[in-house]
């Protein structure tokens, strides 16, 4: 645990960092302007259950005082309770941008350390992280607080206060995001909104709470940020077929229709049936299909996973598809990506990225039997993909064909 330590030794060396102070109009009822903005553990309860590792204490506080060491925008602490840090900035709002910026790096940081520790560590700890899903969820709020000062605490209180804490429970579905409130929102331009959130879609939600009324929201899966994590092992790469990050497996194929047509094909939840071995059914919401965020269930073998889309982009050279997995026993974590990027005007490269938190199986034999049949059910699947595009091309070609004249 040697490298753990020295960085938590430069930690405690560096002490806390020096912040800019904030001068903020205070109204005549001693109410200020300030960002209320808490990261949030998910999974840290069940870990701390379950984990049965004396170090798991440890390991927490040292991802709380990451997600201290990750903070740009000169906020304060004002109390740290279990899995959560509620940072305040008083004064004007920081841009969306810079806020955008502040959570990638939270997240990033959070996450990498994450990684860091599960190879630094050959240990229960190192097992117990492969066998929970910790991440992080992010609440942005601005609004009128009341600053008091109680012994050598700084205590905050008012409405807005109330409103931030509230929002960790909300109907987000999944644990990794984050949410930005309406009080938030309105102190900045939409168009700049929508530039700062080009890496993922921004979805809207509500919620209704006692006493303080129905709260509008908007948010945002950090999911698709995984693909700027760290890589632990760059070596482990063999061709088409390969373990990227050392949790994922990637296929691609050559496709012979337009990247539009392939894209429209693969985000269709109708077809899976058609080119994913073993799905016998697919259930989803019909008034929903083709929206972020929807949900939908396939029944796969002899059981039932969960897919969510959380992510759809197009550009002139690529596009990205995200889904993410749930109820997936064997691969806990996981998620589908796919890229299509246009080859010519008549075909594409399509690629198929699984990632996975890890194989739920304390033996290596079956860790290496369930990693040995997904590479063979992606395979599959990539195969199956470009067979039923190309049929389906053509199929609507031949329909589309004028007849002559005197036809």
């Amino acid at each position: 645990m040697g490298l753990l330590d020295d960085m938590r030794a430069a930690r405690r060396a560096a002490g806390r960092r020096p912040t800019t102070a904030t001068t903020a109009e205070v109204a005549a009822d001693g109410m200020v302007p300030a960002l209320l903005f808490i990261p949030d553990i998910s999974g840290f309860t069940r870990f701390i259950q379950e984990s049965g590792s004396v170090l798991a204490p440890q390991l927490i506080a040292d991802l709380l005082e990451i997600l201290i060491e990750a903070n740009t925008l000169s906020m304060e602490v004002s109390e740290i309770q279990g899995d959560a840090i509620l940072f305040y900035r008083l004064g004007a709002p920081p841009t969306v941008q810079e806020v955008v910026t502040q959570c990638r790096r939270i997240f990033l940081d959070f996450q990498n350390y994450l990684r860091l520790v599960e190879r630094d560590l050959d240990s229960e700890l190192s097992a117990a992280l492969r066998a929970h899903d910790l991440t992080i969820k992010i609440i942005v709020h601005f609004g009128q607080v009341s600053v008091a000062q109680i012994r050598e605490f700084t205590k905050l209180m008012g409405r807005d206060v109330i409103v931030v804490h509230r929002l960790l429970k909300n109907n987000v579905t999944g644990n990794e995001y984050i949410l930005l409130s309406e009080g938030y929102l309105e102190t900045q331009p939409a168009a700049e909104v929508a530039r700062s959130f080009s890496w993922t879609r921004l979805l809207r939600g509500t919620c209704l709470y006692d006493h303080l009324g129905e709260i509008c929201y908007r948010y945002a899966y950090l999911s698709p940020l995984r693909v700027l994590l760290q890589n632990p092992d760059p070596a482990a790469e063999t061709g088409a077929q390969r373990r990227v990050d050392g949790n994922a497996l990637k296929v691609l194929s050559t496709v012979r229709v337009p990247a539009a047509y392939a894209l429209r094909v693969l985000s269709n939840f109708r077809l899976r049936a058609l080119w994913m071995p073993g799905v016998r059914e697919v259930t989803y919401d019909l008034t929903k299909a083709g929206r972020l965020g929807t949900s939908y269930k396939v029944s796969l073998n002899r059981g039932q996973i969960d897919f969510q889309t959380v992510q759809r982009f197009e550009d002139a050279d690529r596009m990205e598809y995200v889904e993410k997995i749930s109820l997936f026993r064997l691969f806990p974590n996981s998620f589908l990506f796919c890229f299509i990027e246009a080859v010519d005007t008549r075909s594409c490269l399509v690629t198929l990225e699984f990632r996975y938190g890890y194989v739920a199986s304390a033996r290596a034999l079956i860790r290496f039997g369930q990693l040995r049949r997904m590479r063979r059910f992606m395979g599959q699947s990539i195969a199956q993909l470009a067979t039923l595009c190309e049929q389906m091309s053509q199929n609507r070609q031949g329909q589309e064909k004028p007849t002559g004249i005197n036809g």
